[in-house]
């Protein structure tokens, strides 16, 4: 699996993603692709995930935005060293297409700050 990796300001985010062949239609133009992500805290104090944005190229011209709070309903808390792990997955309209985003983040004395995603292809028959 091809693995994405960006640091801000000591969170590292990891991103795998992975083409679901058995869940994706050709004749309808549906291609399932699940992602697996690590949100990996090298800072010396806690931090918890807010919020999320998505920006989705489907390849076609088609962009899709996505926000919201949390990660697949969490607002994870994360500890100095801990790593917080998730999966997740998009639909695109073609064969391939990328991801990108950014994750609103808190530190313990109430500081926010954006922590980027890094952009991953998304490609069918990819693994």
């Amino acid at each position: 699996m091809i693995k994405y990796v960006e640091t801000t300001q000591a969170i590292t985010v990891t991103v795998r993603p992975l083409y679901l062949d058995g869940r994706s239609d050709f004749f309808s133009r549906r291609f399932v692709f699940a992602y697996f992500i690590e949100v990996t805290n090298h800072s010396t104090t806690t931090v918890q995930l807010l919020s999320r944005k998505w920006r989705i190229d489907h390849g076609n011209n088609r962009i899709d935005f996505v926000e919201g709070e949390g990660v697949v309903g969490q607002q994870p808390v994360i500890e100095p060293g801990e790593t917080h792990a998730y999966n997740s997955f998009c639909i695109l309209e073609t064969l391939k297409g990328k991801m990108e985003g950014a994750y609103r983040m808190e530190r313990e004395n109430g500081e926010q700050f954006w922590v980027n995603v890094p952009v991953f292809k998304l490609v069918a028959n990819a693994n």
